[in-house]
């Protein structure tokens, strides 16, 4: 069975346990960049973004033998949260494998999830060292967030869902971390549509890797874009290199004005990391004049007293107190 065929089984399967989310658009935007864009907006889907699609997609696909030991993954966002989710709603025991540095308010939510949460040391392979125990001491099935090509199918039935609704697209946008997500939109395109990818600069690994020809790592990834730090993996990345259009680059200014733009136009919460596929489009405007644009959402999980366009928050405090010092 080819790979299309693969996620229209797939969105059969998963779609009692996942939301359908809405297609929006803002004239305000519209105006403002010169295309016609529409946003799918996972940012609200279960769990707050579309990782719960992949996790679900792999979760069912395993036999019954390996549902009874359970899953494991390690994450110290989304995929964390949909591991959680995905496990509670199938019935299975999770193990999620989470940094120290993983902020408070991701370690709530995976635990309000059901998530059984083991923290490790910061470091990548500290995550890999300590699920790969886990894993051996439980039999549990190990999910990695992003090449796994069940979790990849999964995926692309977000941007399915997209091109289903809006079929007359010029061109698709997605942000690239672990590669998931691009990979799945590829399968989902199914090469009817062009598809472009979005990074920041200051973490452009699968850019370098397009132009390389082989996965490149990143020597440091001071980005606001939390969600895109991981690399591309030998699963997804030879999807990625046959079928993505191209990746475009942007600044971490770029990043914060398109998701208060999308904040103040739209009222919509976003992701830094979705945010950067919008400000792809934004930065490539005169490219899409006039053309009709989708972007995949891909979440809304942020903490709001850390807002990168928000007045700082001892500020703000003391606004609500006293008049600020002249």
């Amino acid at each position: 069975m080819d790979l299309y065929a693969q996620l229209l089984d797939c969105h059969q399967r998963i779609s009692p346990l996942v939301h359908d989310t809405p297609v929006l658009s803002s004239s305000l935007i519209n105006e403002l960049v010169g295309a016609n864009i529409v946003f799918k907006c996972e940012n609200f889907q279960k769990g707050g973004a579309f990782k719960i699609r992949g996790a679900l997609n792999a979760i069912q696909l395993l036999s019954p033998q390996k549902k009874s030991c359970g899953v494991v993954t390690h994450s110290s966002g989304n995929f964390a949260q949909a591991v959680a989710l995905a496990s509670r709603q199938l019935g299975l025991k999770n193990y999620i494998v989470m940094p120290s540095s993983a902020s408070a308010v991701k370690i709530a939510a995976v635990n309000g999830y059901g998530g059984n949460v083991i923290e490790c040391g910061a470091t990548v392979l500290d995550r890999e060292s300590t699920a790969a125990q886990i894993s051996e001491e439980t039999g549990a099935t190990f999910l990695h967030p992003s090449n796994n090509l069940n979790v990849i199918i999964g995926q692309g039935t977000a941007t399915f869902e997209l091109l289903r609704d809006v079929p007359d697209l010029d061109a698709c946008f997605c942000p690239v971390g672990g590669g998931g997500l691009a990979a799945g939109a590829c399968v989902a395109a199914d090469g009817k549509y062009r598809v472009f990818g979005s990074e920041p600069f200051e973490a452009d690994d699968a850019y370098r890797s397009m132009q390389s020809g082989s996965i490149e790592s990143n020597a440091s990834t001071n980005t606001i874009a939390d969600g895109l730090k991981t690399q591309l993996g030998d699963i997804n990345f030879p999807i990625i290199r046959e079928h993505l259009e191209a990746i475009i680059r942007v600044t971490e200014v770029e990043i914060i004005d398109a998701m208060k733009l999308v904040w103040t136009r739209m009222k919509l919460v976003i992701e830094p990391s979705s945010a950067v596929a919008v400000a792809a489009v934004i930065r490539e405007s005169t490219k899409w004049r006039s053309k009709k644009v989708g972007i995949v959402i891909s979440g809304g999980n942020v903490d709001l007293e850390n807002l990168p366009f928000a007045i700082p928050r001892l500020k703000r405090e003391a606004h609500k107190s006293t008049p600020l010092p002249e």
